[in-house]
């Protein structure tokens, strides 16, 4: 009996190669209908015997194509329309509340790499090849659906051999909406810079469109021409721009220290790292230890940039990234970038290219020729340009696998799923609707700040079992007319084992690859309601919150000049427009001077729409508790380097009891002052300085060689101190390093945000953890003014001063810098395991959450995990998000969800 269905599939299924999956399925389970992109994702009429409908659809969900992600799919029967055939319609062109979802860029595939490369094929050497499988998605998009008249590639018509792989559903090219050739598609152009010399850091007059005339790479031969020169010119040690996939890339011969040096010169970046590209695994795997998982992300589609540790025993030019023991390493991600490694190694028999992003200084990254010329015209050589526009600016991200001894999986793999609720009271911190969290036996513990006595190790820590990590979820399959949601499998129990080891990817910055996909939120709001969340200032992103999904952008930047404000907010414009979307409320951080939470101020007050403030710190765990769904009570640690908190001060060092929606502060590093505010971060000697008065350790006598070597800058200081000049109080966590970072001589004149604790940490070389107790870090009973809350005044203190004291007096005793960084170090993961304890102990949970700038540090994270499980308490980390502020505002939306009114 033939039975027909209506098949809806949504996720990522426009622009990876779904229709024609769909095309082969129907031939292969002989069925007729259609299938077509809708807005809101593809649907899919089909007919045939109910024994063929069922197979097809199980195959939707299990073989998919690589690039595509089925979330949901929802079947219900329709009437018979008596199709003859199967066919791939246009697409719909109706509205719809749903949004499809977006695919990010993906890399060149291995089909497309070898037709690259193979002097037969019509295609070979051309710089744009792509297919369904491959090539640019989120950067060409302009509208849903995702057709190409919606894209940049609309301006190419197709030549006819274009047109038959477009039109032919056993093509791998079938409706590739950027498929082109040398014949129909886009080309490459050059301009080389008039050079007046060629190592001068001031070699280049800033260059406009209008005084440019490019060469273009038309024909195979031409483009060769172009790669050719490239090539040649950065074998000579010269700049070249490289237009890629969402922004103009800085490249040089990252074996060649004199090149390196013009490069930091003429970009002003003196001491931050660079990332180099290389050719092949295998080429990495000669500089770099690379494991299997960290092969993995190597080759996946989204190619980004992978923090790998450095080989020892080899030699790395000066300035490429000196002092530190990883390296950032991406491997080609275009055709074009796939010639140029190709070429360069030929030619110079060397196999790496530095690939920086293409900005000047604090600037968001160029994507067209006139921001090009006029911003890089005096960095770069040359010019590899093309023109197929970018419609959106897109840095490369950057992640690090982390690895974990003696840890259950769940603990730190990005699919880890929370224990239960504890059974006790702190599980109801935050009942819906309660603006402050409610703790148990909250009057005696206010009470409990008067004293100062100091506070002993909890004899046990009361925790549940961690969950082990869970296989990936199916796709819902639901048999109605609303959507299914995705279901979550029950976690597993699993007993600690000594010899367990687990990996786990952090992101440093989610950019190219992996944006827009969004993020899922199990607290859905009203379907009409559209939540945009700003985000912190530093390392900004926003998310717009739909139903249950958290579009989270792109890496934006720091939003701290007009260049990158007016790059925030045409990314805020370009969401709302891509996903048709406009936001009903706003989050944003509770920091008053914050150019992002100021916008949202202003469009609350001109518009009127509700405006939901949420506490820096407390967004860093709630992106946790939002990424893993974990609706009860955690301890919250969440260390960086600046925060608003709700005492007006400045924190970065907190230990929170937590839910979505509420927390109250636990523990806070202790108060010192910041001499010249932020200027105290751009020079950490007056951190230092800080940190030693507010220690009382100025009289050390290694202090006292610190204090006169600051000269009349140290007196500066003094009187700030003392008059309370432009010298705010900080907890900071951050700045604690940058003060050890200052008075060790690691780094006392930093040349980019976190450089002080980064050098610190890489001192520390790859010595173990080294508990000595000289480096403690006291815990003390806080004190509570009658106006105390229990958002802005914690229960006790930590206060680091014997470990600076032992600091200052292994100076004087001669002992190494790396046994001092390490102790330092492990001082901190010592504390910060028996502040959770105590937590635990004394409210009875069992999670402990981490997020932060600080846990971008491998050596804090991974011990500190291994140490908190060993303590038998569950660690939930940052999954699909940087700990950075990358992760503030889906922080935001989850906790103005949790409070909404609207």
């Amino acid at each position: 009996m033939i039975e027909a269905q209506r098949v809806k599939v949504t996720g990522v299924v426009q622009g990876v190669g779904f229709r024609p999956f769909i095309y082969r399925l129907a031939h292969t389970y002989q069925l007729t209908g259609w299938v077509l992109n809708a807005i809101d994702g593809v649907t899919i009429h089909c007919e045939g015997s109910a024994e063929h409908l069922d197979a097809f659809v199980l195959a939707i969900a299990n073989e998919a194509p690589p690039a595509a992600l089925v979330q949901h799919i929802t079947i219900e029967p329709c009437a018979l329309q008596h199709f003859t055939s199967f066919e791939i319609r246009h697409s719909d062109k109706e509205d719809a509340r749903e949004t499809t979802l977006v695919s990010p860029d993906l890399a060149t595939c291995d089909d497309c790499t070898r037709e690259l490369f193979d002097p037969m094929n019509r295609r070979y050497r051309y710089p744009f090849i792509n297919c369904t499988n491959c090539g640019p998605r989120y950067t060409i998009i302009e509208k849903l659906p995702y057709d190409r008249p919606n894209t940049s590639m609309k301006v190419f018509p197709l030549c006819d051999a274009c047109e038959y792989e477009y039109e032919n559903p056993l093509d791998r090219r079938f409706h590739a909406q950027p498929n082109a050739c040398f014949e129909c598609g886009p080309h490459i152009s050059w301009y080389e810079v008039p050079r007046v010399t060629s190592a001068s850091s001031s070699a280049h007059e800033p260059t406009t469109s209008a005084s440019v005339s490019w060469s273009w790479g038309t024909t195979r031969e031409e483009s060769d021409a172009i790669l050719a020169r490239a090539v040649q010119l950065l074998a000579a040690g010269g700049i070249v721009a490289v237009k890629g996939l969402g922004g103009f890339h800085l490249a040089v011969d990252a074996l060649n220290a004199r090149a390196l040096a013009t490069l930091r010169a003429r970009k002003h970046r003196k001491g931050k790292a660079f990332a180099v590209m290389m050719p092949s695994l295998e080429s990495v795997q000669r500089v770099c230890d690379v494991s299997a998982e960290e092969a993995k992300v190597l080759l996946s589609p989204a190619r980004p940039i992978v923090l790998l540790k450095k080989k020892p025993h080899v030699q790395f030019a000066q300035g490429l990234a000196d002092a530190l023991p990883e390296l950032g390493v991406m491997l080609p991600q275009t055709p074009l970038h796939h010639l140029l490694l190709h070429d360069f190694c030929a030619v110079s028999g060397r196999d790496m290219l530095v690939m920086t992003s293409g900005n000047v200084h604090n600037n968001p990254l160029v994507i067209t020729d006139e921001e090009a010329l006029r911003e890089l015209g005096v960095i770069a050589d040359a010019f590899v340009s093309n023109n197929r526009d970018i419609r959106v600016r897109i840095d490369d991200s950057v992640v690090r696998v982390l690895s974990f001894t003696h840890v259950t999986p769940s603990e730190c793999a990005p699919t880890v799923t929370a224990s239960a609720a504890s059974t006790g009271s702190a599980a109801s911190i935050a009942d819906e609707g309660e603006e402050a969290a409610s703790l148990p036996n909250a009057e005696e513990e206010t009470a409990s700040r008067a004293s100062t006595a100091p506070v002993s190790e909890p004899a046990t820590a009361n925790a549940t079992a961690p969950a082990s990590v869970s296989a990936k979820p199916e796709p819902a399959i639901a048999n109605a007319t609303a959507p299914a949601p995705v279901p979550e499998p029950e976690p597993a129990q699993s007993a600690y084992s000594p010899a367990q080891t687990t990996t786990a990817v952090q992101f440093i910055r989610r950019a190219r690859g992996y944006a827009p996909l969004p993020l899922s939120l199990k607290h859905e709001h009203h379907a009409n309601e559209t939540l945009l969340a700003l985000g912190a200032e530093q390392k900004n992103t926003i998310t717009l919150v739909s139903g249950t999904r958290a579009f989270v952008s792109q890496h934006i930047g720091d939003v701290e000049n007009a260049a990158t404000y007016d790059s925030w907010l045409a990314a805020s414009s370009r969401y709302e427009q891509l996903f048709s979307m406009h936001p009903t409320a706003f989050a944003c951080d509770k920091h008053p001077e914050y150019l992002p939470s100021k916008w949202a101020r202003d469009e609350h007050r001109a518009s009127q729409l509700p405006l939901v403030e949420v506490q820096h710190h407390h967004a860093h765990i709630a992106s946790v508790l939002g990424e893993h769904n974990i609706t009860h009570a955690v301890c919250g640690i969440a260390y960086d380097g600046t925060g608003y908190g709700t005492d007006g001060r400045i924190w970065g060092g907190e230990i929170l009891v937590a839910t979505q929606q509420a927390f109250e502060r636990f523990a806070n590093f202790a108060y010192v002052p910041l001499p010249g505010g932020a200027k105290a971060i751009r020079e950490p000697l007056r951190c230092a300085y800080g940190v030693l008065w507010a220690f009382d350790l100025l009289e050390h006598p290694a202090a006292k060689r610190i204090v006169q070597a600051m000269g009349a800058q140290s007196r500066i200081c003094a009187e700030m101190i003392e008059k309370d000049i432009n010298c705010p109080y900080t907890s900071s966590v951050g700045r604690l390093f940058d003060a050890a970072a200052a008075i060790t001589g690691v780094c006392c004149h930093p040349s980019y945000e976190g450089e002080p604790a980064i050098l610190f940490d890489a001192a520390r070389g790859t010595l173990e953890p080294d508990f000595d107790k000289r480096y403690r870090m006291e815990v003390v009973k806080n004190t509570a003014s009658a106006q105390a809350t229990a958002q802005d005044t914690s229960v006790v203190v930590i206060d680091a001063a014997p470990a600076f004291r032992a600091l200052l007096d292994d100076m004087e005793a001669g002992v190494e810098l790396s046994v001092i960084a390490t102790r330092f170090h492990t001082a901190l993961l010592e504390v910060s395991v028996l502040i959770a304890r105590m937590v635990a102990n004394v409210y009875q949970l069992s999670t402990v959450a981490l997020s932060g700038g600080v846990f971008m540090n491998r050596f804090l994270v991974e011990y500190l995990v291994e140490y908190l499980n060993n303590a038998g308490l569950t660690v939930a980390l940052n999954a699909n998000l940087p700990p950075n502020d990358g992760c503030i505002s889906f922080g935001q939306a989850v906790v103005a969800l949790r409070k909404q009114k609207w």
